[in-house]
């Protein structure tokens, strides 16, 4: 997910906001980056939206407290031997205003996420099922996706090739079951705090936007009896040192993300709350393709010779990242990882003069400059990202202007290609490398900058047939080989989680895909603010 692994109204950084008092019961409050532009999953792309929506729904197969995929909505299902064919058996179990959920429940949401006329922009992520990509480029109907429906609590669903990594995916927002009989009620209203309803263990109780969104335990949830927070409010943190004050202060117990300005004050004050832990996240810039000349891949490979990534970790982030030569990192299931920018082990000064001899063969150079903008999101940490690659183009003649905007701002630019270059994330939906990959797919809703390469794409469409993972892990390989040759992104870092978590919150577990759902977690004696 941007980052998913990242429009809306200027966040309020809320220094002097004071957290919302439950009346009774077990309060946990999370700091969010930023406003979410919706609760509606079909309307999201963003991991700060991704985290309240799953406290509110919950699919066929749903995180367990590490992470990893457990029965959801579904009590469990078998494959067909092709593995083309999954059986799902719906659990008993209600919305919070008491209708049951059904098999027909999860066939609506995903024909509304597919359906042209919704322009969900993540529909791709479904493109495994049957028929789907073919709904989405209009040449199918929605009532040909490859799902059944026998009975209220039975789900056939038939995919495209074998997936194994279909239970990961199911656990994504993208194939959340939504509540029909009320969508079709208010339309996209539905998702509003006066009609929300949800299968999962909090309720929607109020969103006052820029301030605070407050969940309630759901009663109705399967799992109720275990779930000990009682409320939930997410703040939106866009300015992460103000976030730290304010869990200094008392009023957040989680935040999102860190400082990394602070880090060694951190690393000497509050050791015991960081959570910083490798996982499936890859920071880079992207060029927009269709603005001369980033159209010129000498350009394109010039500003990625001239970036210096070991700098960037070592001394802008501090974090114990790793320089990214490539889209994929380490640890993706049944992938042959390594480097796949061939540059990666030459000195930085061979490379910023390899730079400039492209920059002077596209021609530029000192008496002609080239000015671009470079988009990024209004957080002191990005803000710092943005002027070191200032610094670093100025060698090979490149003079950026800086433009930080609000987070749903700065993705809402990059989705409609309104940038020439832009700072970006994207961290996996799914342990696979095509949850990577499939981001520069030409017809994905994430593909910011444009990129277009049919032999790119034909490779990643053999590589889902092939069912010997080693063949299938070298043909992933040779696709990310040739979006690198095309430096259709410019991979920067690889990230780690950038939490901070007081000890007094319990059940946190760290895992690749950074994933930790509140109905697992619980709250301690708070001690008095620092």
């Amino acid at each position: 997910m941007t980052g998913r692994g990242l429009a809306g109204a200027l966040i309020l950084l809320l220094a002097a906001c004071s957290p919302q008092t439950p009346h009774h019961g077990m309060t946990l409050n999370r700091g969010n980056i930023g406003e979410p532009k919706s609760l509606d999953p079909d309307y999201i792309d963003l991991q700060l939206e991704g985290n309240i929506v799953g406290d509110l729904l919950v699919g066929l197969v749903t995180e367990d407290r590490a992470g990893n995929p457990i029965p959801g909505a579904a009590t469990g299902w078998k494959t067909s031997a092709d593995g083309k064919t999954w059986t799902f058996h719906i659990r008993h179990h209600v919305w919070s205003d008491g209708v049951a959920v059904s098999s027909h429940d999860f066939a609506f949401a995903w024909r509304r996420i597919l359906d042209p006329k919704t322009a969900a922009g993540y529909g791709y992520n479904l493109w495994v099922f049957k028929n789907a990509q073919k709904i989405t480029e209009g040449r199918l109907p929605p009532s040909a996706l490859g799902v059944e429906t026998p009975d209220d609590s039975t789900l056939v669903l038939h995919l495209e090739h074998p997936a194994p990594y279909l239970p990961q995916l199911l656990m994504h927002e993208t194939t959340y079951p939504l509540p029909e009989h009320v969508v079709r009620k208010y339309g996209r209203a539905w998702s509003t705090a006066a009609h929300y309803v949800s299968n999962g263990p909090y309720t929607l109780k109020e969103w006052a936007p820029g301030d605070h969104i407050t969940l309630v335990k759901n009663a109705r949830f399967y799992d109720a009896k275990d779930v000990q927070i009682e409320t939930l409010n997410y703040y939106p943190t866009l300015d992460s040192d103000a976030a730290l004050r304010r869990l200094r202060g008392g009023e957040l117990d989680t935040q999102n993300p860190l400082p990394a300005l602070q880090i060694d004050w951190l690393r000497a004050h509050m050791a015991d709350a960081l959570q910083m832990h490798p996982f499936l996240g890859v920071a880079y810039i992207q060029a927009n393709l269709a603005r001369p000349p980033l159209g010129d891949v000498r350009i394109r490979k010039a500003i990625s010779l001239a970036i210096d990534r070991e700098a960037i970790v070592d001394k802008v982030y501090r974090l114990g990242e790793t320089p990214a030569y490539g889209m994929i990192p380490k640890g993706v299931a049944g992938y042959p990882w390594s480097p796949a920018l061939d540059f990666a082990n030459e000195r930085y000064d061979a490379r910023v003069a390899a730079a400039q001899s492209l920059m002077q063969a596209a021609g530029y150079g000192p008496q002609k400059r080239l000015a671009l903008t470079f988009e990024t999101i209004a957080d002191p940490d990005s803000k710092r990202f943005a002027a070191a690659i200032q610094s670093m183009l100025k060698a090979i003649y490149i003079d950026l202007d800086i433009v930080s905007t609000d987070i749903q701002i700065h993705f809402a630019n990059l989705q409609q290609h309104n940038f020439d270059l832009a700072g970006s994330s994207w961290v996996a939906d799914f342990n696979d490398a095509s949850s990577f990959l499939d981001v520069l797919r030409w017809d994905s809703g994430n593909n910011y900058g444009g990129y277009r390469n049919p032999a790119y794409d034909a490779l990643l469409d053999e590589a889902q047939e092939q069912t010997d993972e080693q063949k299938r892990g070298a043909m992933l390989r040779a696709a990310e080989q040739i979006a690198m040759n095309d430096h259709a992104w410019i991979p920067v870092r690889f990230m780690v989680t950038r939490d901070l978590v007081q000890p007094y919150v319990k059940g946190w577990v760290p895992n690749v895909r950074n994933v930790n759902r509140s109905r697992w977690l619980s709250v301690g004696k708070r001690p008095e603010p620092l």
